[in-house]
């Protein structure tokens, strides 16, 4: 029965990976900075607007110190993400497979929604002033 042993240069090549520690002032100065690159946090891909469908509307809850219902729609936008977006404003007419346009603009108090709808543009309508 024989064993089969790795061969010296493949146990030498793992030693050298294991004990390789830090990079010299030559490669450091000819590489230049380490810099991450983070993921951008631009919920529309830098447009201002995006048209979208509503799914479903929502009633959010906010954060610890406030406690007034947010009334917020998911939309299947035309980039083809499902987002939650907020209904600004007192009173809304809309439901499910209205067209809304979206702007991004974020609900501090409400966790995950990064959109508000625009009143007055396609189903959303405008805000009814009260009558005295």
């Amino acid at each position: 029965i024989t064993k089969h042993l790795p061969s010296p240069t493949a146990i030498q090549s793992s030693y050298e990976t294991a004990l390789r520690g830090m990079a010299s002032l030559q490669q450091m100065h000819r590489t230049g900075p380490h810099i991450k690159t983070r993921p951008p946090r631009q919920p529309l891909d830098g447009k201002p607007f995006a048209k979208g469908v509503v799914l479903k509307t929502l009633i959010k809850k906010p954060r610890k110190p406030n406690s007034a219902n947010r009334k917020c729609v998911l939309v299947r936008l035309s980039t083809g993400k499902e987002m939650v977006a907020y209904i600004p404003g007192i009173g809304h007419n809309l439901q499910e497979h209205n067209i809304v346009l979206c702007r991004v603009g974020r609900l501090q108090d409400v966790p995950g929604v990064k959109l508000k709808a625009v009143r007055g543009v396609y189903d959303l309508a405008h805000v009814v002033k009260k009558t005295q």
